[in-house]
């Protein structure tokens, strides 16, 4: 019989995932291929896309079926792997949310004036409050819910604002005249690379909302996941690409603040500001949540202070960014190295697609193999070609 699936959480799962996804990175790695690549950027977003939904559904299927978080399937494949991984996802997530920190910092300071670093402790405390709040499952899904509609509505007022020339971008999206290896790398890594294809997967674990008769359910989610923050990009693509074919030169300091502002002026730099904070905040809570979810099985003790471990977690993240100031130049970094790991984490899923002792008697399905292959393959090939850029400088 199939049993009755909850919405509620599988939503909040699916807005997780996707305000994990939206955090500042995202928007200066939107506003800055944008105006390299200009209308060609339509082209490796669409391929992102791809990317990133077969990513997705390979590794919520796989965790759903399973029954267990990723770490717990890698050492089932091969013992010590699931350590390795989370080694690389938990320091990835740590990186991530300094910047995470940052951005919800930089809301503050543009909406009321206060510092950068007042407003990264005010937001690390709002984050730490949905956490210690007794449902706090709960919370996390109403607040993924609501950041998440709030960044995607200011992003589409922008984009309508801003006047893009849409018919361009929709031929170069087929016809791209201009492409980047380290685009495709980093917007593949910042929206599932890392720990953030993990978040709503397991979320769902910790719901107990898995099972192979659920895995229709499953694949909506990951899929709605993958839409809403495909979703955000192509706004923000848009909106940025009305600024920079005007023959603006985005401010390199802050080149996402560049294109709200030179689209709406002093209302557009106010709205920046909600949008980076409510990006920023929402990240905190994902990343948080999901790194930690990667050493919680490891120890009784990990998962008895699970609570207490993701609020010092978020701590100690705000302290590393008061400490040593604005890291916003790794968060272009941070998202190709989660692009790194894409590969690495994705491999591991298939194998144990294919191992009756994770996953019981599910039969993979083929496509969804074969494309699966052909993403870690990729992103390897682009892993390599970004290196060779990064050496070369060509």
């Amino acid at each position: 019989m199939k049993k009755k699936y909850n919405w509620s959480i599988l939503l909040g799962a699916a807005f997780l995932m996707a305000s994990s996804a939206i955090g500042p990175g995202f928007l200066t790695q939107t506003a800055v291929f944008t105006e390299q690549l200009g209308a060609s950027f339509a082209f490796v977003i669409l391929l992102s896309i791809i990317l990133d939904a077969v990513a997705q559904l390979n590794i919520w299927r796989i965790i759903a079926v399973a029954d267990k978080p990723a770490q717990d399937i890698a050492n089932q494949v091969f013992p010590g792997l699931g350590y390795f991984i989370s080694f690389l996802v938990f320091l990835g997530g740590l990186a991530f949310n300094i910047g995470n920190i940052a951005g919800a910092g930089l809301g503050l300071n543009v909406l009321f004036g206060i510092s950068v670093s007042h407003g990264a402790i005010i937001s690390a405390i709002i984050a730490i409050g949905i956490f210690i709040y007794k449902e706090a499952g709960k919370a996390m899904d109403v607040f993924a819910k609501t950041m998440g509609l709030i960044k995607i509505l200011l992003a589409l007022f922008i984009a309508w604002v801003s006047e893009p020339p849409l018919a361009e971008a929709a031929i170069r999206a087929v016809n791209p005249t201009q492409f980047s290896f380290t685009a495709v790398l980093t917007i593949v890594g910042g929206t599932v690379g890392g720990y953030i294809t993990f978040s709503g997967a397991h979320r769902l674990l910790d719901a107990r909302q898995t099972g192979i008769e659920n895995l229709s359910a499953v694949n909506k989610g990951a899929l709605s996941a993958i839409g809403l923050a495909s979703l955000m990009r192509l706004l923000l693509f848009i909106a940025a690409l009305g600024v920079v074919s005007t023959g603006v030169k985005l401010d390199p300091s802050n080149p996402a603040a560049s294109v709200f502002k030179f689209a709406s002026g002093e209302l557009g730099y106010k709205i920046f500001g909600v949008v980076i904070w409510a990006a920023g905040i929402s990240s905190v809570v994902g990343s948080a949540y999901t790194s930690v979810s990667f050493i919680k099985s490891f120890h009784p003790v990990i998962l008895k202070f699970n609570r207490e471990i993701i609020i010092t977690f978020i701590s100690i993240s705000c302290i590393i960014f008061i400490l040593i100031g604005k890291p916003v130049s790794i968060l272009l970094t941070v998202g190709a190295i989660n692009g790194f790991i894409l590969p690495i984490a994705l491999g591991i899923m298939l194998v144990a697609a294919y191992r009756s002792k994770i996953v019981s008697n599910y039969k993979q399905p083929l496509l969804l193999t074969i494309t699966g292959l052909a993403v870690v393959i990729t992103m390897v090939w682009m892993s390599y070609g970004t290196i060779v850029q990064m050496i070369t400088g060509k």
